[in-house]
C-alpha cells in the first residue's frame, strides 16, 4: 500500500520506535505504525458505514425515548409516525454528525485498540498476554473508547439536538455553530460527556472483550485457530461473534443510553450540574423503565452494527493487506512449528 507509506513518511522515526514484534500462530510479525493506521482506517470506515445506514433506526430510538407518549408503536410504528410527519427526508436527520462523528470515533476505538491490545501484550509476554486476553480486551477498549469519546462527544450532542429539534439548525455545521455560540463548549459540547463515558466505555469493554471470547469459541468448534481461518469461515465468524457481542454491549450500556438522550434535550434536568441533573432524570424515570424502554429496538440495532462492524473490519483489514493480530496459546505453536 503505497499510499499509506506516503502518508507515514514523516513519521518513518516513530515507526522505527514503534515496531511491535509479537510471535503469532503463523509466526513472527511486525506491528508498526503502519499497522495502527490501517487498523484505525478500517474501524473509522466500518463505524461510518453501519452507523450511517442505521441512521433511521437510530431517529426513531431517540426518539422513543425523548418523547414515549407520542411514540408508542414500537420501532415500526415510529419509523410510519416520522414518514408520516415529516417525510422520508426525516429518517435522515442527523445523518451528517451521525457519520462524521462515528468515522473519527471509530478511527480512534478501533485503532486505539489495535495499539493498547498489541503493545500491553507485548509487555506482558506471550503466556502471560494469552492468560489474561479478557483483561486486555477490556483494558485496551476502555482507554481507546476514552480518546474516543472526546472527539465524539461535540457531534452526538449536535445529532441529539437536531432528532429532537429539527427546526434547531440545518446540518452538522450549522448546529455545531449554534450550540458553540448559545451554550458555549463545555455545557453545549461536552454535557453528555459523563453519561457518555458511561454508557460508551462498558459497551466498548463489552463488544471487545465478548467478541473476541466468541470468535476464538466459534473458531474452537471448527477445529481451528482464529488465525488460521480464511474466506467465508473468518467473515462468518466475524458475523457470528459481532452479533452476541452486539446483544451483549446493548443491555449493559441502556441505562446509560437512554440518559444520554434526555440530558442532550434542551432544559432536561432543570438546573444545576450535570450529576444532579442526570440524578434527577433517573429518579423521574425510574430503574426498571431506564433499562426496558426502547432495549428490544436497541439489541437489534446493536447487534446488526456490531455484527457489520467487525465484518467491515475484516474486510478492509485484508483489502489494506494487513493481517488482524491474534492472541494465541504459546503452547499450541509448539505444535504447529
Amino acid at each position: 500500500m503505497a499510499g499509506f507509506r506516503s502518508l507515514m513518511l514523516p513519521s518513518e522515526v516513530m515507526a522505527a520506535k514503534q515496531k511491535t514484534i509479537l510471535a503469532t500462530s503463523a509466526g513472527e510479525k511486525t506491528y508498526d505504525i503502519n499497522y495502527y493506521v490501517k487498523g484505525a482506517l478500517a474501524g473509522g470506515i466500518c463505524c461510518a458505514i453501519t452507523h450511517g445506514a442505521l441512521c433511521p433506526v437510530d431517529v426513531v430510538k431517540t426518539r422513543i425515548q425523548l418523547d414515549p407518549i407520542k411514540y408508542n408503536k414500537g420501532l415500526v410504528g415510529g419509523l410510519k409516525q416520522v414518514v408520516a410527519e415529516e417525510g422520508a427526508a426525516g429518517l435522515a436527520t442527523g445523518l451528517g454528525p451521525t457519520v462524521v462523528g462515528y468515522f473519527i470515533q471509530g478511527w480512534f476505538k478501533f485503532g486505539g485498540v489495535e495499539f493498547f491490545k498489541i503493545n500491553i501484550a507485548q509487555a506482558l509476554g506471550e503466556q502471560a498476554a494469552w492468560d489474561n486476553r479478557t483483561a486486555i480486551y477490556l483494558g485496551a477498549s476502555a482507554m481507546a473508547e476514552f480518546i474516543a469519546d472526546i472527539f465524539l462527544c461535540p457531534l452526538e450532542a449536535t445529532r441529539i439536538r437536531l432528532v429532537s429539534n429539527p427546526q434547531f439548525a440545518n446540518g452538522l455545521i450549522g448546529g455545531a455553530g449554534r450550540l458553540l455560540k448559545e451554550e458555549g463548549i463545555l455545557r453545549g459540547f461536552y454535557s453528555g460527556f459523563g453519561p457518555i463515558l458511561l454508557k460508551q466505555v462498558p459497551y466498548t469493554m463489552a463488544k471487545f472483550a465478548v467478541q473476541g471470547i466468541a470468535a476464538e469459541r466459534i473458531a474452537e468448534s471448527m477445529g481451528k485457530q482464529l488465525s488460521d481461518l480464511q474466506g467465508g469461515a473468518k467473515l462468518g465468524t466475524a458475523l457470528a461473534s459481532g452479533v452476541i457481542a452486539g446483544v451483549a454491549a446493548a443491555i449493559i450500556s441502556h441505562p446509560a443510553d437512554t440518559l444520554l438522550s434526555k440530558v442532550n434535550k434542551a432544559g432536561a434536568g432543570g438546573e444545576g450540574s450535570i450529576m444532579t441533573r442526570l440524578g434527577r432524570i433517573a429518579s423521574e424515570i425510574g430503574f426498571v423503565k431506564l433499562c426496558t424502554v426502547g432495549l428490544g429496538a436497541r439489541c437489534v440495532m446493536i447487534g446488526t452494527l456490531t455484527a457489520g462492524q467487525f465484518l467491515l473490519f475484516d474486510v478492509v483489514m485484508d483489502l489494506t493487506g494487513a493481517e488482524k493480530f491474534h492472541f494465541h496459546n504459546p503452547a499450541d505453536s509448539k505444535h504447529h512449528h
